[in-house]
């Protein structure tokens, strides 16, 4: 009797228990019954019936048991028969035989076709993706994540769902979710593309996966232009989207003054979360809430943390335990560690059967949810536990200093900070090219690897070692740095990227001699098209070639020099006599001159240079020919082109999804070439370059900062101003084309554009207070002052004459042990 009334209620359908099963929410319409509905404003998903094929006969199938789930939502279910009476339009074409139709607000909404809509969660997401439109987004690009990021920062969580293919199970779930949470969260789509590799995710998994990316918090002191993400770990479905989305509201850290043993377990709705206990001393609390929070984050979605302070006369457990665990159960215990690495905590929450398919993915996307300010620094952090062997380099001190270097033909010298987030960084790939070097023979050349630890030798990295004999170096302002140490020639320092595959490639190139003096056309040949060295071969060196009447000729010196500062980046060779004469001749030259093989350009088009008068105009005319007419920046080549201090005329353009965005992106590019070509002097105080944000996707993040925000691509911006921090951006709706450009460009020198936006301020303040140890010293320097002696203040002021004299010194000679000041900072290792 009470199970009958209860169907009743349910299905709020007339007809006894033993009808639930005949009971169909598909409802067949009349044309006044569809007519009906439809002035009436309800959404309806309608099929009009012409003839049954077995395809047909399929979906009615499946579209009567959709029309359940659809009720839920508000949707009404039916078809009507075309064959039993006419409908104006949806009986009288040909389109209506293979399409079903959504109506909302009395109108057509969408049509589907009955190849998109073949069961029931193909139908029930597909009709829920389409009333979502507005609340779930679908992006194909990492710049369009990058953009609704941006947009939803302080205001709102973004949950973004990776689905193989429109209409499955996992795409259903995404949309029921999305339903009922789309005001409290943005849904965002994607079914590939580049937007897994900023995820960490592998394209060819076969699993769908969700991210929660915490935009709402974003806390206000990170450099990162992205929010932080949480990766779900449970497969995709309805239940375990709807469990791990009230996961993410839990707190991130909840702080007790109790034992973990009186601790409740999780209450209703994390009753089944594990929970992880660490422990907080007074004198170290701040550090341990910086643990607990960094711990939090990795374990978000896993477990949930609490951090017990042990100042509290209720915590009664051993200080040889610093973390324990509680896992959800009939058995409540609370188990007691000691824990030496956070990593360890994590083993014992991660599923056993995938744990060797998730450790090459998880450690990085999850130290994208650490708290520091830095991801270099996060990163030092993280493999903080596993120092770098460092018994495949020299320790260079001042007192073995130059005994060491005159032993080799080439000493490698890192100068580096052991608590410098970047030093650390790089340590770790200078210790791996000592490696690869440490075995091989080099024709009789014998390359030193070594470092000075500049906390520990102040007075050598200061330049002031107290010997006789001097440094072949000034003070080392900027850290990390690597100089080449020759004996009895003044160091060359290494500006090129600090990674192990840059620095190998310019050690390799250091080695040849420079310039290499060639006397036989098999020689020349030889420069020209081999490797200089079985470890360079795939690299494509750079090459310029000295052509003087005679070994004497004044020119020779010059280039000689030259050809030094230029060792590690470019192959130098030097040619004279007859057959300097012959190769001038054959290239209708005159003597003395050089001849210039940019990599861009085929080795049988050099560039031809008359030699100046002095060292720097000729290296200044030589990195001038090298440098291309229109490069592709990268992360690798950027600070190179930045040290030139010229405006950039930078061309943004998307990555290309099929053969014709390859085409559209190369047309841009030529539209580039003839702005250079069609400027002519004008374009001097320009670079015109373009970055292919595929190749590079940091170039996303560059724009979004200029801008404020994602333009459309592509977006042509001009920046970096020696005098100034403007950016302009060319006008959006205008094509990009090399007339409206130098036009465009005309107007911004006039001063009649206005900016679109401003550099950021080069400044990196400290992301805590407690971090501002300058602050700190400032505000203790007053209570030290009143607690001089007067025999104290004498001391001081013959400190400061002695100080003052130093100083005099120093700016005489030009030479200071002091960090970078405003006047020389601009080394291309500092905040780039």
């Amino acid at each position: 009797m009470w199970m009958c009334i209860a169907v009743f209620l349910l299905w709020m359908r007339p007809g006894g228990c033993t009808e639930k099963a005949n009971i169909s929410l598909l409802i067949e319409y009349t044309a006044a019954d569809f007519y009906e509905k439809l002035h009436s404003g309800k959404m309806m998903f309608i099929y009009f019936e012409h003839q049954v094929s077995p395809t047909v006969a399929l979906f009615l199938v499946e579209l009567e048991k959709s029309a359940e789930a659809l009720q839920d939502y508000g949707i009404l279910v039916g078809k009507l028969d075309c064959n039993k009476e006419l409908v104006h339009t949806y009986c009288m074409e040909e389109r209506v035989l293979h399409t079903a139709f959504l109506f909302r607000g009395g109108k057509e909404f969408l049509g589907f076709d009955l190849d998109t809509v073949f069961d029931v969660n193909s139908i029930v997401s597909e009709v829920l993706f389409a009333i979502l439109r507005e609340e779930v987004k679908y992006v194909h690009t990492d710049a369009d994540l990058l953009a609704m990021e941006k947009a939803a920062r302080g205001r709102k969580d973004l949950v973004l769902g990776y689905v193989l293919s429109l209409g499955t199970q996992e795409h259903r779930s995404m949309m029921e979710t999305a339903y009922v949470y789309g005001s409290k969260y943005q849904f965002i789509l994607i079914t590939g593309g580049p937007v897994l590799k900023h995820l960490g995710a592998d394209e060819q998994s076969h699993s769908s996966q969700v991210w929660f990316l915490h935009c709402r918090l974003h806390s206000g002191h990170r450099t990162s232009d992205r929010c932080p993400f949480t990766r779900m770990r449970k497969a995709l479905s309805t239940l375990s989207l709807h469990s791990f989305l009230q996961l993410m509201e839990a707190p991130l850290v909840t702080e007790v003054y109790e034992d973990p043993s009186s601790v409740k377990p999780p209450q209703f709705p994390y009753q089944q979360t594990p929970q992880v206990f660490l422990f907080a001393h007074p004198a170290t609390e701040h550090l341990d809430r910086e643990t607990a929070t960094t711990l939090a984050w990795r374990l978000r979605g896993l477990a949930l943390l609490v951090l017990v302070h042990r100042q509290s006369p209720a915590v009664k457990t051993p200080e040889e335990y610093n973390a324990a665990y509680r896992l959800p159960g009939k058995n409540l215990d609370v188990k007691y560690l000691t824990l030496h690495d956070l990593d360890e905590v994590l083993e014992l929450f991660t599923n056993q059967e995938k744990e060797e398919e998730e450790d090459e993915g998880m450690e990085e996307e999850e130290n994208s949810h650490f708290e520091l300010d830095d991801e270099v620094a996060a990163s030092v952090y993280e493999s903080r536990g596993n120092l770098p062997d460092v018994d495949s380099i020299t320790h260079l001190t001042s007192e073995n200093f130059h005994a060491t270097v005159a032993q080799s033909s080439m000493t490698v010298a890192l100068f580096y900070l052991k608590w410098d987030a970047v030093s650390m960084a790089f340590l770790s790939s200078f210790i791996e090219v000592a490696d690869r070097l440490e075995e091989k023979a080099f024709s009789g050349s014998v390359v030193q690897m070594s470092a000075v630890d500049c906390g520990e030798w102040t007075n050598l990295c200061a330049a002031q070692t107290g010997s006789s004999l001097p440094l072949p170096f000034q003070p080392i302002t900027a850290f990390p740095s690597v100089l080449m140490l020759r004996p009895n020639e003044s160091a060359q320092r290494y500006r090129g990227m600090l990674g192990a595959e840059a620095l190998h490639r310019f050690i390799m190139l250091s080695l040849q001699a420079s310039p290499v003096r060639l006397s036989t056309p098999k020689e020349v040949t030889s420069f020209l098209q081999e490797v200089p060295h079985p470890e360079l071969v795939g690299y494509q060196p750079e090459r310029v070639l000295g052509l003087f009447e005679t070994q004497t000729d004044t020119g020779v010196s010059l280039f000689t020099e030259a050809a030094k500062s230029l060792r590690g980046e470019v192959l130098t060779g030097l040619l004279t006599d007859e057959l300097a004469e012959k190769w001038a001749a054959e290239h209708s030259v005159d003597l003395p001159a050089l001849f210039v093989f940019p990599s861009w350009r085929t080795p049988a088009r050099p560039l031809f240079l008359s030699v100046p008068t002095s060292v720097k105009e000729l290296l200044a005319h030589i990195r001038s020919a090298l440098l291309h007419p229109l490069p592709e920046l990268t992360v690798e080549n950027l600070p190179s082109f930045l040290s030139l201090g010229k405006a950039l005329l930078l061309l943004f353009v998307g990555e290309e999804e099929d053969e014709i965005g390859r085409r559209q992106n190369q047309a841009l590019v030529e539209e580039m070439r003839g702005v250079v070509e069609l400027g002519g002097g004008r374009m001097k105080s320009y670079l015109a370059c373009w970055i292919h944000l595929g190749r590079t996707p940091a170039g996303m993040s560059v724009l979004g900062s200029y801008l404020g925000s994602m333009p459309p691509l592509p977006a042509l911006v001009l920046t970096h101003f020696p005098s100034g921090d403007e950016v302009y951006q060319f006008p959006p709706s205008a094509p990009i084309a090399a007339p409206s450009v130098l036009r465009w460009l005309q107007r911004v020198e006039a001063g009649t554009e206005t900016p679109a936006g401003m550099l950021g301020d080069a400044s990196w303040p400290p992301a805590f207070d407690f971090y501002d140890f300058l602050k700190i010293m400032d505000t203790q320097e007053p209570e030290a002052a009143l607690k001089q002696t007067p025999a104290d203040e004498d001391d001081m002021e013959k400190d400061e004459e002695n100080e003052g004299k130093n100083i005099a010194e120093e700016e005489a000679t030009g030479s200071s042990s002091r960090f970078p000041t405003s006047e020389n900072k601009a080394d291309i290792h500092s905040e780039l």
